[in-house]
């Protein structure tokens, strides 16, 4: 990414609640602002309130922008790039910060790249409001590390993780597997205990738990071996866990896939000849995952 080292100019591609509050901040800081949305008409007044150009089309708010940032829904992600990619200049950069899988990453970075321009890869890694513009942000790509403190200087919390696109939203991807898990099983977990009125019992005997992991050096150590040792009990148990549910009228989503997962390590720990008391101690998760077969 050669050029500038000071940006000055953005457009925004989509103007939803992240582009929305990263643009107006920009503006604020005075960087020139574009933007195009579908929904630009019902958007105008409060981007103009920004001070932020709104652009009639796409080509028009690409137009002098050094920077262009994608923001928009995950399944308008790769659209949006090809799109981009027939109106976009070759000194431009387009950073993405949508929340999609690696591969639709890269193939949105071979549509803009195919253009001649260049493709950063942006994985937000918290939501947007109340951070701002200070939201962290993980970027990959060959231009990731150039782009990083351009962007800081503008108040950014951004940081290159690689020169290959992919393992940002990578990393986002797999935080939202345990971020959003929790969340489900926050909700299966105490709507249940609200039904047998066990609510109270439920939430203090999380407390001691969680309590004691924060002085374990080594959680994923240890909730990883407990599949790997006592997976198949543990399984027995979820299924149990899922008829209390059933009774309750609750249907067990999260806890009928725990059981599944369970079931399942054990047999693909089978499948590869893998004993669990013939691993060396102590228990290593990382090379015990690199043996586990598919």
């Amino acid at each position: 990414m050669s050029g500038p080292t000071r940006i000055a100019s953005i457009a925004f591609i989509g103007f939803g609640e992240a582009g929305g509050i990263l643009g107006a901040a920009l503006a604020a800081k005075g960087v020139q602002v574009s933007m195009f949305d579908l929904r630009r008409d019902v958007l105008r007044d409060r981007a103009l309130a920004a001070g932020v150009r709104v652009a009639d089309t796409l080509q028009s708010a690409l137009h002098g922008a050094q920077v262009v940032v994608s923001a928009v829904t995950a399944q308008a992600d790769l659209d949006v790039a090809q799109e981009v990619a027939r109106c976009i200049e070759t000194q431009q950069v387009v950073l993405d910060i949508n929340s999609v899988s690696p591969h639709t990453k890269q193939h949105a970075q071979a549509c803009i790249e195919g253009a001649g321009a260049r493709y950063v890869e942006a994985a937000v890694m918290a939501p947007v409001p109340p951070y701002g513009l200070a939201v962290p942000m993980l970027l990959g790509g060959a231009d990731a590390a150039r782009l990083a403190p351009m962007l800081n200087a503008l108040g950014f919390d951004a940081r290159a993780v690689s020169e290959k696109v992919g393992v940002a939203s990578a990393a986002k991807m797999c935080r939202s597997v345990m971020i959003k898990g929790i969340e489900a099983l926050t909700v299966e977990c105490l709507r249940a205990a609200r039904h047998y009125d066990a609510e109270s019992i439920v939430l203090a005997s999380l407390a001691q738990t969680f309590g004691k992991m924060r002085d374990d050096a080594d959680v994923p150590g240890y909730l990883v071996s407990r599949v790997a040792e006592h997976g198949r009990r543990r399984a027995a148990e979820m299924r149990e866990v899922s008829q209390t549910l059933q009774e309750a009228g609750i249907t067990p989503f999260m806890s009928d896939a725990c059981a599944r997962l369970q079931d399942g390590i054990v047999d693909a720990m089978q499948a590869g000849g893998i004993d669990y008391g013939a691993l060396p101690t102590p228990f290593d998760w990382r090379a015990f995952f690199d043996e586990l077969p598919d």
